[in-house]
């Protein structure tokens, strides 16, 4: 559920602000979600990782060279794809 920072209690505004470290704007909205976190062993996850890098590493080896400036271009066209009001850092 979502709630406009400007109607929540002042003892609620608060337990969000403790748990964000920093102020509520009233222009804000505030949602809170609670979820059971994947139970996953440290072997498993580093299992999964070493994978991921070994994908990323034949990526890697097999792209075609490209400058920065390049590369920013790609990655920026992505985000606007999927974010159309996306603007680079500058």
């Amino acid at each position: 559920m979502i709630h406009k920072a400007k109607d929540l209690s002042p003892d609620q505004k608060a337990v969000i602000e403790t748990l964000l470290g920093r102020s509520v704007l009233a222009s804000e909205a505030v949602s809170v979600c609670a979820f059971e976190p994947t139970s996953i062993s440290d072997e498993e996850r580093q299992k999964i990782a070493d994978e991921l890098r070994k994908y990323f590493a034949e990526v890697d080896a097999n792209r075609k060279p490209v400058s920065q400036g390049e590369a920013d271009e790609v990655i920026t066209e992505a985000l606007k794809s999927t974010r159309p009001t996306y603007r680079p850092h500058q």
